[in-house]
Order: structure tokens, then sequence, then C-alpha cells
């Protein structure tokens, strides 16, 4: 009988956080920090969803900072059940994991529910010339297969409430769709953040602020990433003023 090998991290960063991590599953990635680190707490924000969440990094950081019910959601059960003692170990006890397709919250939730919602999705379409992993678990986190891109604005748009925030990293190559989704679902892009790992290159990623019935204004930033950086806290404090 094959056991997996759980590997607990001691150190997330500087976050002083220990993390449950299993190295034949999907890990935790640096879109994940970055997107943590790219929310904003207001003092009259009372609940925050996460889909997609893996293993909770970005429920881990954010429910050790601020005082905020949040709700993560993964579809995976070994990695979800990896969250949950992560939550255990770190006594976060304003953190609850729910393990489930995140298609199906509108049966599990009201409409207008959240103050927040976060997604690092799986960023990649499924078609004949997908590349994907063989190991289900690996390939469910990178494709499009439980979850697309649109399914992921029309849960948002339901749940949350009217001036609630969206925050989304993707990859800069299905920013058309993106910017296509939001118009239709409402949900007003406020803010971009494109990151770079090299300003000779095209960018890694970019990061998304939205908001449910806003109005219409967005503000466009890039930032330098180095991927051996020691810490990401406060990464976006100056590049957002």
């Amino acid at each position: 009988m094959l056991v997996r090998k759980m590997q607990v991290q001691n150190d997330l960063y500087d976050y002083n956080l220990k993390i449950y991590q299993d190295d034949k599953l999907f890990k935790f990635s640096l879109d994940s920090l970055l997107l943590a680190e790219f929310v904003e707490i207001k003092k009259s924000d009372k609940n925050l969803l996460d889909i997609c969440s893996g293993n909770a990094p970005l429920p881990l950081i954010i429910g050790k900072n601020h005082h905020i019910d949040i709700t993560g959601v993964e579809i995976d059960q070994e990695i979800c059940a990896l969250a949950n003692k992560s939550i255990k170990i770190n006594k976060l006890d304003n953190i609850k994991m729910l393990n489930m397709n995140a298609k199906n919250l509108k049966n599990y939730f009201p409409g207008n529910n959240f103050d927040i919602i976060t997604c690092n999705p799986p960023f990649f379409k499924v078609n004949k010339t997908s590349l994907m992993n063989e190991e289900y678990q690996k390939a469910i986190a990178r494709h499009e297969i439980t979850i697309t891109l649109e399914e992921i604005f029309a849960l948002v748009k339901y749940l949350l409430k009217d001036n609630g925030t969206f925050y989304l990293v993707h990859r800069p190559e299905r920013l058309e769709e993106i910017l296509y989704f939001a118009n239709q679902y409402k949900l007003h892009v406020k803010e971009m953040i494109f990151i770079y790992s090299n300003l000779n290159k095209n960018a890694i990623m970019v990061l998304f602020k939205m908001k449910k019935n806003a109005q219409i204004g967005v503000k466009i930033k890039s930032m330098l990433i180095n991927r051996d950086m020691k810490t990401y806290q406060n990464i976006f404090k100056d590049v957002r003023k």
C-alpha cells in the first residue's frame, strides 16, 4: 500500500505560520502569496470567501492578520484535509473549509452574502491541444476541468454583496476574456497590477481588484517581482499609493 508522505512547512515565508503540504499534490505558489498581499480588508468587512483554496495559504495569511470570518472552498478531499490541519495547528478558528465544488455554493449560501471574494483559479482552458498532468489532482488545479472562468464570474456576481470586492489572480494571456466577463457580470475592474519577473519579457501574472455594481474607472500599474525574495509582506504598499 502506497502511503503519502506529508511534510510540515515551518516557514510560510515570514508569516510565522505552519502549513501542511504533500509533495505529490499541487502545492501553493507565488500566485497565492501575492493575491493574499493584494487583498485589502476594511473594518466594515465581516466575511471573506476564498474559491479554489488549495491547502489554504491565502486564508491562513489573511486569517492570521485580520479579524474576519473566512470560508475556503476546495474540491479535492486530500488537499482540503491538509488545509484543515494547517488551520488547526495555527489555531485560526476564524477559518473554515468546505470540501466541495465551488459551482455548488449557490445551494449553500444566499445571494449577496460576502463582503470579499478571492480566487486563484485554474489558469488553463481544456481543449484538444491541452497538455494536462496525468495526475488528476494536479490537472484540476491547473485546468478548467471542474470550474470555468465564466462559472467563477457568475458565482461571484451571485454571492458578492453590492459594492463588495472581488480579487483575482490570473494569466495575462486571458486578459481579454477576464475583462469581457467582468463587464458582463457587472464586476467592474478598479485596479490591475501586472507582475513581471523580467522587464524585458512579458508579464507572468496579473492581479485584479473588482467591485460589484460600482462606477467605472480603473488604475493600471506594474511591478517587478524577484522569486527569491525572502518576504512578500506589504509588497504592494508603495505601488498602490
